[in-house]
């Protein structure tokens, strides 16, 4: 039985790899500070910029996942010894690296079609940091595989943009939208990428000791999500808008909402990612579609959920007896 090490596994991405990596038969290790794991998943705590302890927990692992995404502000910081740490355990191990990117490579004026082969800019402070941590892993040897989506999307409440900030009052019919309605935008799916990285695991042999896939998950307009949205709440949502002149007031003190900033031009920049590379490798591959996406991802904040999650947990039990 393979086996995979999930780093950050009670992050957003790390949660939904160590499910798809159990589904899909793996031996799962999941690493993090504290989380509930499935019953068949281990779970280990190491400091993950300790490259000492972080080869040790490794050793034996046919895959490393990096899920660990610190926050925004502490990337400067942090990201350089993470990407240290995780490459000597690599290199200890054998393991290959599996990488959710993301799209902050291709810069501020990034083009409407991203591919494996569009310029990577480095013209942000995160885009530059993740150009470097890539480069790192490049340069290593050690085999690396990239798979790069859009803003995710899931059926937790975690703090992302689509949760949080944007669809958290969909059920009360009203859902705040960041950009200009008619402009497509790249979302991921966390269930489905994982998935789709579990499956790229599986066929890592066949590749070089870098390679990086577009995990296409949906492109959307403004008015393609409010329209999900509507019929997933079941009701015409109204849109508002976003509060950015509230978060500029807000980032004269607070370095997270500085960062959170710098991400506005993704909304202001038409673009999608191209899926076809990964299409060829895992032709099996089939996406959620779009509708059940949104509704799973607006289930956690459906008026059920939240009687549910509200309710001492004796009369919860008892309704579901």
């Amino acid at each position: 039985m393979p086996s995979v090490i999930v780093l950050g596994a009670n992050g957003r991405f790390g949660r939904a790899a160590v499910d798809a990596f159990g589904q899909q038969g793996w031996d799962v290790t999941a690493l993090a500070r504290s989380w509930p794991t499935p019953p068949a998943t281990r779970h280990v705590t190491v400091d993950v910029t300790d490259s000492a302890a972080l080869a040790d927990a490794c050793m034996g692992h046919d895959v490393i996942v990096n899920a660990i995404n610190p926050p925004y502000h502490h990337w400067a910081r942090v990201l350089p010894a993470i990407t240290r740490a995780v490459i000597s355990a690599a290199q200890a191990s054998g393991a290959t690296v599996m990488i959710p990117g993301n799209v902050y490579t291709y810069g501020s004026v990034l083009p409407e079609r991203l591919c494996e082969d569009t310029a990577h800019v480095g013209d942000t402070r995160k885009g530059r940091l993740r150009i470097q941590m890539e480069t790192a892993y490049r340069d290593s040897g050690v085999r690396t595989i990239v798979l790069r989506g859009g803003d995710f999307i899931e059926a937790e409440k975690t703090g992302a943009w689509f949760d949080s900030h944007m669809a958290h009052k969909a059920w009360e019919g009203k859902f705040s939208y960041p950009g200009p309605r008619d402009l497509p935008h790249a979302w991921a799916y966390l269930p489905d990428m994982a998935r789709a990285m579990a499956m790229l695991a599986s066929r890592r042999a066949q590749m070089a000791s870098f390679e990086e896939f577009g995990f296409e998950g949906m492109t959307l307009t403004g008015d393609d999500l409010g329209a999900l949205v509507s019929d997933a709440v079941g009701r015409d949502v109204l849109f508002t808008g976003f509060p950015w002149v509230a978060l500029r007031i807000m980032a004269l003190w607070s370095p997270l909402m500085r960062e959170v900033l710098e991400m506005r031009y993704l909304w202001q920049r038409p673009h999608r990612v191209d899926g076809s590379k990964l299409r060829r490798m895992v032709p099996e591959f089939e996406p959620t579609p779009a509708a059940k996406a949104i509704a799973q991802s607006l289930a956690p904040y459906s008026p059920a959920r939240q009687h549910a999650d509200s309710a001492p947990r004796d009369a919860v039990s008892n309704t579901r007896a």
